[in-house]
């Protein structure tokens, strides 16, 4: 007969690191028990669900649904952060609350399964009809623009189970997702343009309430250019000359506002380079395969991307990438996980070989 519930007992059970054995007497139930619910061939008693809800730290509903359901709809909060909606989603439980991502399908760091699809009404919230096999529920939420985080994503996965959900933005858009609890981690790379400080003045001005600033790298931003520099670009104020097509990064990002602010130090506006107003790249790598293709003649993203395309790059400045956590997240087992991670010598020597990072003060409050 068709089972009456759908069980997701065992990807959770395998999240945990538990054996049936070790769920079973952290609930009071035999594995055989156990092996019957997750095949669906025994449905659970109210209390056993209960149980079960409470060792693993989710809701009933995220662990069974009605079989009958193949496409239940869910309602969640919108994060204003991902790809576009409608589309595809990705569903995170963060500060108690469910947010809804938007999935990128251009971002190959990102993860490509989504819970469902989602369409955004007016109040704010997004339906998502859920597909029929979802990824696990996300441990950890990460926002932020530096690629070398996919390092860190994947050793979490490979080394502690977790699964780990980094949507690709820039700086301001992270620090805003943090400050209105949509992520447990934001990185940034901003700078104050009154005080020339990084970072720490703008999370005092945008995230509402106490938050750790943990070191990640300093990295170097740089003027990428076509092979042999061609047109014989030496400096910022060159992108201003007629003719050069720069591809700007989006509004909010800390490569944009760094640009702006080398421009201005040399008496130009943003008005004054073709390309600064009317481009806006995603993300570091969208500049350099741009500037590689010809589609750009020259851009501003960090050396890691743009050496190994063997483009030409023009030092521009160094600058400290943060993290930014909520400090009511740091008790939770992924934050501390995450920071673990971030003082392994090995992990470090992976991001310093990307080239452009020195990762020496890698996990220390910043």
């Amino acid at each position: 007969s068709t089972p009456a519930l759908r069980s997701f007992l065992k990807a959770l059970r395998a999240r945990a690191g538990w054996s049936q054995t070790e769920l079973g007497r952290r609930v009071g139930l035999t594995r055989q028990s156990l092996s019957a619910i997750e095949s669906g061939t025994s449905v659970p008693s109210t209390e056993v669900a209960l149980r079960l809800s409470e060792a693993l730290g989710v809701s009933v509903e995220e662990i069974f649904q009605l079989a009958h359901r193949p496409h239940p709809i869910e309602l969640a909060e919108a994060s204003g952060l991902g790809g576009k909606l409608p589309g595809r989603v990705r569903l995170a439980r963060v500060s108690g609350r469910r947010w809804a991502y938007g999935l990128d399908l251009g971002d190959p760091s990102g993860s490509l399964a989504a819970d469902g699809i989602g369409t955004p009404d007016e109040e704010g919230w997004v339906r998502v009809r859920h597909m029929d096999e979802r990824p696990p529920e996300p441990d950890l939420v990460v926002a932020g623009c530096d690629p070398a985080f996919g390092l860190v994503r994947e050793y979490l996965q490979r080394e502690r189970g977790l699964e780990v959900l980094w949507i690709r933005t820039g700086s301001r858009s992270a620090l805003e997702a943090l400050a209105r609890g949509a992520v447990h981690v934001a990185g940034v790379h901003l700078r104050d343009s009154e005080s020339g400080a990084y970072n720490r003045p703008w999370v005092e001005r945008v995230v509402p309430f106490p938050s750790t600033r943990i070191a990640f790298a300093t990295w170097e931003q740089a003027i990428l250019v076509a092979p042999g520099n061609p047109l014989g670009i030496q400096g910022i104020g060159d992108l201003a000359r007629p003719g050069i097509r720069f591809l700007n990064r989006e509004p909010g990002s800390g490569s944009r506002a760094l640009v702006e602010t080398a421009l201005a130090e040399r008496g130009l506006t943003g008005e004054e380079v073709p390309g600064f107003v009317d481009t806006a790249a995603d993300r570091h790598e969208t500049v350099a395969r741009a500037v590689a293709s010809g589609a750009a003649q020259a851009g501003v993203a960090i050396r890691a991307v743009g050496q190994p395309l063997g483009l030409g790059v023009l030092h521009l400045a160094d600058e400290p990438y943060e993290l930014v956590v909520a400090d009511h997240f740091l008790e939770l087992p992924a934050v501390g996980a995450l920071l673990d991670a971030l003082l392994r010598p090995a992990l470090r020597r992976q991001v310093e070989a990307l080239t452009g990072y020195d990762a020496a003060a890698m996990g220390r409050p910043a």
